[in-house]
Order: structure tokens, then C-alpha cells, then sequence
């Protein structure tokens, strides 16, 4: 491979978690594709990004929902950067009801984004990681372990997640691949429709999550964070 700069994709990395992943990789001088189901939002964020290092960002649409889609992503990364070194499963999605209310449409589209969209991701990208003994972290949540009322879809799609990433660890390290699943609790991001302020100091910040994705890429190969819980060290930011 004629360039030895790392490369990451990052899925759902037009803002959020995503996007604060973004920006540490590329400070650390890793090159980063965001995906987003809108062309728009991913080439406005890797303008953006590309302003901490020009050419390190490249923004594409994509649905992971979709193999094919996410296959055409990795077939575009390889053709501009000839590797793929990490991959960030981070596109994600909330629907928040009691199973009275709950609908089927709401359902469906939390389990196919949070859950098969990183099985998707993972099948698209296990070639590529092969061959540079890569890395594939998925985000998941601290509702993969702690259920809540309203939560059946959101919980049934992280619980999955976190099991599916776990035990795909187990399969992948024989080939050389590390897998981890970072748990975040309460992230101040634009998840459910909400708008972040300064009210929302107190939780983890997005780039807190990028600074965890860089301490699990920089450990010695031999050890291996299968699973990493985090959460806002003051809850609710009152001591």
C-alpha cells in the first residue's frame, strides 16, 4: 500500500458521537469517511473537518440499512486511499414509547439501523480490516445492559448490539481483527430530535467519545478492551 496513513470510516458521522469521533481521528492525522443518508449533511460536515487537515475528510451518503450501500463505501474508500484500517459503527437511531404505542414502522427502523446496520457495516468491511489487522468498534449504549420504561426497541436493539459486537470479537481476533463496543450513558449530541445547549455541560461530550476511540486504537496489540462502559461523572451535573 503505497500510503501509510491510517484510514477510518465512520458511519452516521455527519454530527454527533460520529462527528466528535471525526475530529480527534483527524487531529491524530488519521484520514476519515463519514457516511450520512444525506449526500448534503456528509459533504457540509467533511468541509468542515477538512479544515482541521485539508483532504483528510470525505463526506458520502450511504444507508446502512443497505449492504450494497455500505460495500460501494468501502469500494470507494479503498479506490482514494487504498485501505481501511478502523471502522467506527456509530449510526444509530431512537423511537422512545410503551409497547402500546409503539409502532411497527418504529420498531423496524431501530432494529435495521442500530442493530443489522452494524451486522451490514461489519459484513461490508471484514476484507478490508483483514488486510491491515484492522480495528471495528461499534457504539453502543448503556441501555444494552440497563432497561427502561419507553425503551423496548432502543434496548432490544443495544442489548443485541452489544452481543452481536462480543461475540464477533471472538470470531474476528483469530483473523487479526480487534472488536470493542464503547457503552456510552448520556451524550450531548442532537439524538432524539434534541437541541444541545449549555444545559447539557454536564454530560459526555462528543470528542470525549473520539479521545476513548484513540486510547482503544493506540493499545498494544496483545490486549484487547473487548467492552467499555462510560458515563457523565456527575449525573445530572449536581453534586
Amino acid at each position: 500500500m503505497a500510503d501509510h496513513i491510517k484510514t477510518a470510516l465512520i458511519t452516521g458521522g455527519s454530527k454527533g458521537i460520529g462527528y466528535g469521533v471525526a475530529e480527534v481521528l483527524i487531529q491524530q492525522g488519521i484520514k476519515v469517511a463519514i457516511t450520512s443518508r444525506s449526500q448534503d449533511a456528509a459533504d457540509e460536515a467533511a468541509q468542515k473537518l477538512n479544515q482541521i487537515k485539508a483532504g483528510y475528510a470525505l463526506g458520502m451518503a450511504a444507508d446502512v440499512r443497505d449492504l450494497a450501500s455500505q460495500q460501494q463505501v468501502v469500494a470507494a474508500i479503498l479506490e482514494k486511499w487504498e485501505r481501511l484500517d478502523y471502522v467506527i459503527a456509530n449510526a444509530g437511531v431512537g423511537h422512545f414509547a410503551p409497547i402500546q404505542e409503539l409502532t411497527p414502522e418504529q420498531w423496524h427502523e431501530t432494529i435495521d439501523i442500530n442493530l443489522t446496520g452494524v451486522f451490514n457495516t461489519a459484513k461490508a468491511t471484514l476484507d478490508a480490516l483483514k488486510n491491515t489487522e484492522g480495528y471495528f468498534i461499534s457504539i453502543a449504549s448503556l441501555a444494552g445492559t440497563n432497561f427502561f420504561e419507553k425503551g423496548a426497541a432502543y434496548n432490544a436493539s443495544k442489548f443485541g448490539l452489544v452481543g452481536f459486537t462480543q461475540a464477533i470479537m471472538l470470531d474476528l481476533r483469530k483473523e487479526g481483527i480487534k472488536v470493542s463496543t464503547i457503552m456510552p450513558g448520556s451524550v450531548a449530541t442532537h439524538f432524539d430530535n434534541h437541541e444541545p445547549s449549555d444545559a447539557d455541560a454536564w454530560k459526555i461530550q462528543p470528542e470525549d467519545i473520539g479521545h476513548i476511540v484513540y486510547d482503544l486504537l493506540k493499545m498494544h496489540p496483545r490486549t484487547l478492551p473487548s467492552k467499555v462502559e462510560v458515563r457523565p461523572t456527575i449525573p445530572g451535573g449536581k453534586k
